[in-house]
């Protein structure tokens, strides 16, 4: 049981948040060393105050289950206009961090999970339903965080979860007790351990009954015994170590992206209270599409907000050197807001287009939000590459803060880097690296594979388009009957 569990009150702010992690003691394996003070680690620090973000702007909402007031990231949608309210809030805390928020994944968790195990108990008389709300009411009576893990590590791509060389390539249950599961394997590619209090685990393919032990979805405290963490590497990640030069890390205050992490599960005990599907194989993909159509909902709202941020950083620039008003410099600048609000309309596009489920929840358009976050995977990058053209190529040859700071050189720095009288030449050096970290590295990686890499949402594009009927619609058009009518 996490000591998350023993809280009297909900967490309000920001500083009980804070707090809240430095009492779970949740441990991260980081650049070799065992890192156990998460919130004060500098490593870090930028992912927490990304989700106490959340704390400070909690976009409040009426829970359908108790009528309390609860966070947003904790609410299951029961409208077109939740479904809406949901990328409003995204992009606009997007605008105020300028990074990943870290939450989306597992509020995506949150309505998969709600949505399917109402469709297993309807066809099992299973409480795995029930069992749910009541996990929910707790993370939304408490204000947790939860984050979601899908993507197991995989191994051979060729061969399924059953028919891997090493069986813990994929999270499988290894036994069965009278109180519970014990389960084994790994997930990759977790968003904001760092940051969350409970953990939400689920399939990551289609299966089949061979691979029922795999077809398993639970959540846990992230600190549960036997989850080992090792935390991903991250673009210029080594200049959140030097305190010292803030401003060499570009977003010094919020993350770049997420602070992936893969988990080991090591012979992890899960009470029978936290599984809410075992062995039920024939809704392992029902899990990863209603997660998927959720996840990639997401993509134009947060990819919107940080775009809008490296907008303004990158006009910033070009005011301070005078060409802001220059023709083909005004030209490439709307086009990076034309990039951005495409994005930003497939979003509500696919969120107006939502339709209830069985289960009571509704959910984004599943075309359109695949469309959402095929964009994505292709307007960043030109984004980032017109933010690289209109800056310039100071934005790959900036001297360091020790040299801006340093009493012989910096004078020469600041003479040398001058722009106009629009602005200093610190804080254009400031607006550099924050073009440099929102506009390269890791956080481009993340939009191209973030929710599925582009070849999971055309499969998924190609099976909604329904292709035959059309067809129909052609055929009719034109008085065609098929196959010579038939004959």
């Amino acid at each position: 049981m996490s000591e998350i569990s023993t809280l009297k009150k909900p967490l309000e702010t920001a500083e009980e948040y804070v707090q809240s992690l430095r009492d779970m003691k949740t441990e991260i394996w980081a650049l070799g060393e065992k890192i156990t003070g998460i919130p004060d680690h500098p490593l870090f620090v930028p992912h927490v105050n990304a989700v106490a973000k959340t704390y400070e702007m909690p976009f409040p909402v009426k829970s359908h289950l108790t009528g309390h007031t609860i966070n947003r990231f904790n609410h299951i949608h029961q409208s077109t206009d939740d479904l809406v309210a949901k990328v409003k809030m995204l992009r606009a805390l997007n605008q105020q961090t300028g990074c990943c928020i870290q939450r989306c994944a597992g509020m995506d968790a949150l309505n998969a999970t709600y949505i399917v195990t109402y469709e297993i108990d309807q066809k099992y008389g299973t409480d795995y339903h029930e069992r749910f709300k009541q996990f929910l009411v707790y993370l939304q009576d408490y204000n947790l965080v939860t984050i979601g893990g899908m993507t197991d590590v995989k191994g051979d791509r060729s061969k399924k979860a059953d028919q891997q060389r090493d069986p813990d390539l994929f999270v499988h249950v290894v036994a069965e007790r009278e109180d519970g599961i014990v389960v084994r394997g790994a997930k990759a590619h977790l968003t904001g351990v760092s940051g969350a209090h409970e953990l939400m685990v689920f399939p990551t393919e289609n299966m089949k009954e061979d691979a029922k032990d795999y077809a398993v979805v639970f959540s846990c405290p992230v600190n549960t015994p036997g989850i080992t963490y090792i935390f991903g590497r991250q673009t210029n990640d080594g200049r959140k170590l030097d305190t010292e030069h803030p401003i060499d890390q570009g977003n010094f205050k919020y993350a770049c992206v997420g602070g992936e992490c893969i988990a080991v599960f090591d012979d992890v005990f899960i009470p029978w209270k936290d599984v809410y599907m075992y062995k039920e194989y024939e809704f392992a993909g029902m899990f990863v599409e209603a997660f998927a159509t959720a996840h990639r909902q997401n993509y134009g709202a947060c990819k919107g907000g940080i775009a809008d941020v490296l907008l303004g950083a990158t006009y910033g620039i070009c005011k301070v050197n005078g060409v802001e008003r220059v023709g083909h410099v005004r030209d490439k600048m709307a086009d990076m807001i034309n990039l951005t609000e495409t994005l930003y309309a497939g979003s509500i596009a696919c969120s107006y287009e939502g339709r209830p489920t069985p289960s009571g929840a509704w959910r984004a358009d599943t075309m359109l939000a695949n469309i959402t976050k095929h964009n994505t995977t292709k307007f960043v990058y030109e984004i980032d590459r017109i933010a690289h053209d209109l800056v310039g190529g100071l934005l790959a040859t900036l001297p360091a803060e020790a040299d801006l700071r340093n009493p012989e050189i910096g004078p020469l720095i600041e003479r040398y880097l001058a722009g106009n009288e629009s602005m200093c030449t610190e804080d254009k050096i400031r607006l550099y690296r924050l073009v440099e970290t929102l506009s390269g590295g890791t956080a481009v990686v993340e939009s191209m594979h973030g929710a599925g890499s582009p070849q999971s949402q055309r499969i998924m594009m190609l099976r909604d388009a329904k292709l035959e009927e059309k067809l129909k619609l052609a055929q009719k058009l034109v008085d065609c009957e098929g196959a010579c009518g038939g004959q």
